[in-house]
């Protein structure tokens, strides 16, 4: 895994990037200045995740490749493949997989969902996860940078798809791993049962202690038996900016024991 660097790596960074560092030094990321920048729910899912030695991940929508360089650090026994349906974010993530010295273990695939089956074998991985676009057309703001646009709202990828790549990837019970916001819980949950993925663990998120739950993090299976186990909330901030301790652990990556 990467070791913590206190200093950045020697790359050129072109003036519309920027390169930072996360997970205390373990990682260093390139993003676009205004372009789709990864948020705090990417960290979230593959924080929670649980994965074990010689799992295939497959990443849905990997955006910079955020999530398989999280999951590389925390499981050095695992491989990772991130699907980009946008050349200029896949281009990227490749560009971070390098930068972080994990070509070995993170391949990065530029593809739409609904083009895996022709590319990929079926029940090829044990583990698919995603955070998906989540506002459907007609709501909200949308967003007039395109990749901001298609990260949030489902014009090209949305629930659907990644639930339909999942049933296509994951053998009989392999694991969906999702984050989607808390508002849209029973879409998530009906969208999910139509396609023979069971929810079986679910854990909601809050941004502070007393309030709503914002998002709820999802662990399906493919062929499961009906049987959901809720796991006590997660806070994520109990001052301001000011973390919990559940989440500053989630933000260490060191390796999972």
């Amino acid at each position: 895994m990467p070791t913590i660097a206190t200093t950045p790596p020697l790359v050129a960074v072109p003036p519309d990037e920027t390169l930072e560092p996360f997970g205390q030094g373990r990682l260093w990321m390139l993003q676009k200045k205004n372009g789709y920048r990864f948020s705090l729910d990417a960290v979230l899912l593959a924080g929670l995740a649980e994965l074990r030695p010689g799992d295939r991940v497959m990443d849905l929508g990997t955006g910079c490749g955020i999530i398989p360089l999280i999951l590389a650090c925390r499981f050095p026994q695992v491989s990772l493949v991130g699907v980009e349906s946008q050349t200029s974010l896949a281009d990227l993530a490749v560009r971070n997989v390098h930068l972080n010295g994990l070509a070995e273990r993170i391949t990065i695939l530029t593809a739409a969902m609904q083009d895996l089956p022709g590319q990929l074998p079926p029940a090829s991985f044990e583990v698919v996860m995603s955070n998906p676009p989540y506002r459907p057309l007609g709501t909200g703001r949308l967003n007039p940078q395109t990749e901001k646009a298609l990260a949030r709202h489902e014009l090209q990828g949305s629930l659907a798809a990644v639930a339909q790549a999942a049933r296509y990837l994951l053998p009989n019970k392999g694991r969906l791993l999702l984050i989607y916001p808390a508002w849209r819980t029973v879409h998530l949950i009906s969208l999910l049962r139509a396609q023979r993925l069971e929810p079986k663990t679910l854990r909601f998120i809050h941004s502070r202690s007393g309030e709503p739950a914002r998002l709820v993090w999802v662990e399906a299976r493919h062929g499961g038996r009906e049987e959901v186990h809720i796991l006590p909330p997660l806070v994520i901030y109990e001052a301001p900016q000011q973390y919990t301790a559940a989440m500053a652990a989630l933000l260490d990556l060191a390796p999972s024991p």
